[in-house]
């Protein structure tokens, strides 16, 4: 079963209220099995348009991943990240398929 991510980009506009949902996020994090991969950190716009904020979050599939989304838990975190920041969340699911190295 492929892993699932969150592939999200944020654009924090009051960084004292960010850092109660940053607080209150590990809660689902942990109980749906997620790790963090990049959050945060330097990086450069090589092409199209970004966010001052970028983070992927890794699930053990896509159900774990649209449950954390939609878990009470998740959703009390997101109401103290409402109005303090405007986000770009998608859920995908990661590619098992034939890669460059293969041939």
């Amino acid at each position: 079963m492929a892993k699932a991510y969150w592939i999200v980009r944020v654009d924090v506009e009051n960084p004292e209220a960010y850092k109660a949902y940053v607080a209150a996020n590990g809660e689902a994090f942990r109980k749906y099995g997620a790790r963090f991969l990049v959050r945060g950190g330097p990086f450069e716009t090589v092409e199209g348009s970004a966010r001052e904020r970028n983070v992927v979050i890794e699930f053990p599939d896509k159900e774990a991943a649209l449950a954390c989304w939609h878990s009470p838990e998740y959703q009390a975190a997101k109401a103290k990240r409402d109005g303090h920041a405007v986000a770009d969340v998608i859920i995908i699911e990661g590619y098992e398929g034939p890669q460059p190295s293969d041939g």
